[in-house]
């Protein structure tokens, strides 16, 4: 989906009781290659289809990143993550104890995974089971993961905490911007599995101290 001049579109999206039309409606965005913002249990995410390649350039321009960005395959269960990344023996327990929530969890992809969106030497993934009723509406009516990352915009702290606020900032380079109320200003703790030890590489929103 090319971007026009166009405002991107607006759901106001109940945060309990998700409206069925609206959540088809995001999903018709992504399948159709759109860029959205939408909530989760920790802040709000930019997110795309694993097969959309523009959207996936117009998060790094929008973020400011470079190749070697860990974008992150937000999943809607554990069964789901684990098509997608290798988990071992040992890191098994780890991630399944401490999903759903806002943790990610850096550890190789498999080949299920687009080699244009993991770390191009490491060849890791981030991938995430949130805990938000909305973002798992989403996911269960898209039927596979969300391309993510965090919408924190260059030179700003924080990232935005309401839909309004995404509105004003990149109305003109998103296709769609889920309202579902207030949600939290910080990203997701990231916990790097990949080389078999436990490293927390971000404090954020979920208890480091667990790991």
């Amino acid at each position: 989906m090319a971007r026009s001049s166009q405002s991107a579109r607006y759901l106001d999206i109940h945060p309990v009781d998700p409206q069925p039309r609206l959540i088809d409606q995001a999903v018709h965005v992504l399948q159709e290659g759109g860029l959205i913002a939408y909530p989760t249990d920790s802040c709000y995410a930019l997110g795309c289809t694993l097969d959309a390649r523009e959207p996936l350039e117009r998060i790094r321009r929008i973020r400011q990143v470079g190749k070697d960005h860990h974008f992150t395959l937000v999943c809607a269960d554990f069964a789901q993550l684990s098509q997608f990344v290798i988990v071992s023996n040992p890191t098994f327990r780890l991630v399944k104890n401490s999903t759903p929530g806002p943790y990610t969890f850096i550890l190789p992809a498999t080949k299920e995974v687009p080699r244009r969106m993991a770390h191009p030497k490491k060849h890791t993934v981030g991938v995430r089971i949130p805990d938000h009723r909305v973002t798992h509406a989403l996911l269960e009516a898209l039927g596979e993961p969300i391309v993510s990352s965090t919408l924190l915009l260059p030179g700003q702290e924080d990232p935005p905490s309401e839909g309004w606020v995404v509105q004003d900032l990149l109305g003109d380079q998103l296709d769609a911007i889920i309202d579902s109320g207030e949600v939290g200003i910080e990203p997701t703790t990231v916990v790097n599995l990949s080389a078999g030890e436990v490293e927390v590489a971000r404090v954020g929103a979920g208890d480091p101290d667990r790991f």
